[in-house]
């Protein structure tokens, strides 16, 4: 059904199309080529449980994409706001796919169905001001369809209906943080928010050690290197021990800092300046350039993906597996509209 603010159009059948554009503080609603008016905000509302609508992106052109459920959109500071309001069965399975990908054991789904779940029942606020819960990127979950091809993780999200982790000290929610690969040693917070977090220290990971993202090299010419070093936080490039060993560091254990702590140069600043696929590296000096071999893909915190998929593998189930990467947590059980106070329809935006 499609709505101009208040205003009923009728509905949207199959292979019929609405273009929406933004114009100033409000929008402008078509139905086929037919301008329907302007209006502060358009309202798609299914009429079934599981319609999907098809959204393309026009300026900028972007691939398209499939989403469940309801959306509003209206006039956003850079452009369209589009607002899935989905429930959150079919958020889960959409992130879960996002994040996962598809053809993975049931038992890892379940393990990242709650992870997802716990994660976004702590930040569900983390967008109110403008207007929905999450955004969907990394900041605070992939997003990008709605599980579209694997039916494994629809039993997941189903299986795992309403469980969320906590830890055991505060009973608080977890930071429910997940990384593709962590290289066969998990990070401890701090080293990359300076918040220590005691169910997520190092430990590790033998799990994830011999699959497709636990290695990478990369070369960067000394130059760059020796430049940001000496730009950024003033290296003593001109004492004789520093000046030998800029190029040469060894990480056989996770470190938050480059070389020495006290010279205050953090790995996560190297790996964003250089787009590092991760802060768990060595390097040494070879011709012109400074050779990276690096171990993981990811901040490291948290749930390591590969090693959970493997472990799925191996016959673990899902509360071994969150056990594993996070000490010292208790499953809980919630009824979404108690949490949510959204009765009858179970529906959050996201």
């Amino acid at each position: 059904m499609i709505y101009g603010d208040t205003v009923a159009f009728g509905a949207l059948l199959p292979n019929e199309f609405v273009s929406i554009t933004k114009i100033g503080d409000k929008v402008e609603l078509k139905k086929g080529v037919r301008i329907l008016g302007t209006f502060k905000k358009v309202t798609l509302k299914p009429t079934g449980n599981h319609f999907a609508l098809r959204l393309r992106p026009r300026s900028p052109v972007l691939n398209e994409r499939k989403y469940h459920d309801g959306f509003e959109i209206f006039s956003g500071k850079k452009g369209l706001t589009i607002v899935n309001d989905v429930s959150f069965e079919h958020y889960l399975g959409g992130v879960v796919e996002s994040e996962g990908g598809g053809g993975k054991h049931i038992e890892y789904y379940k393990a990242q169905a709650i992870i997802s779940r716990t994660y976004a029942l702590k930040y569900y606020k983390r967008h109110a001001s403008e207007g929905f819960n999450l955004c969907d990127q990394v900041h605070c979950q992939a997003y990008f369809n709605k599980l579209i091809y694997t039916d494994d993780i629809r039993k997941a999200v189903i299986a795992t209906d309403g469980l969320y982790i906590v830890d055991t000290v505060t009973y608080q929610l977890v930071e429910g943080f997940f990384h593709a690969n962590c290289g066969g040693q998990t990070s401890s917070s701090d080293y990359v928010w300076r918040e220590n977090i005691p169910y997520l220290q190092p430990f590790k990971d033998t799990f994830c050690i011999y699959t497709r993202q636990a290695t990478w090299e990369k070369r960067i010419p000394k130059v760059e290197w020796r430049n940001f070093l000496v730009n950024n936080y003033f290296y003593p490039i001109e004492d004789s021990f520093y000046k030998e060993i800029i190029y040469t560091f060894e990480q056989n254990d996770r470190k938050a800092f480059y070389l020495s702590p006290h010279l205050g140069i953090p790995l996560r600043d190297l790996r964003y300046q250089f787009k590092l696929k991760s802060t768990f590296f060595s390097c040494y000096p070879e011709g012109q350039d400074v050779v990276i071999k690096g171990r993981g893909f990811g901040h490291g915190v948290g749930l390591c993906q590969e090693g959970a998929m493997n472990m799925a593998k191996n016959g673990l189930n899902y509360k071994q597996i969150l056990s594993f990467y996070f000490e010292g947590i208790q499953f809980k059980h919630y009824f979404e509209k108690m949490f949510f106070n959204q009765s009858p329809y179970n529906v959050i935006d996201f």
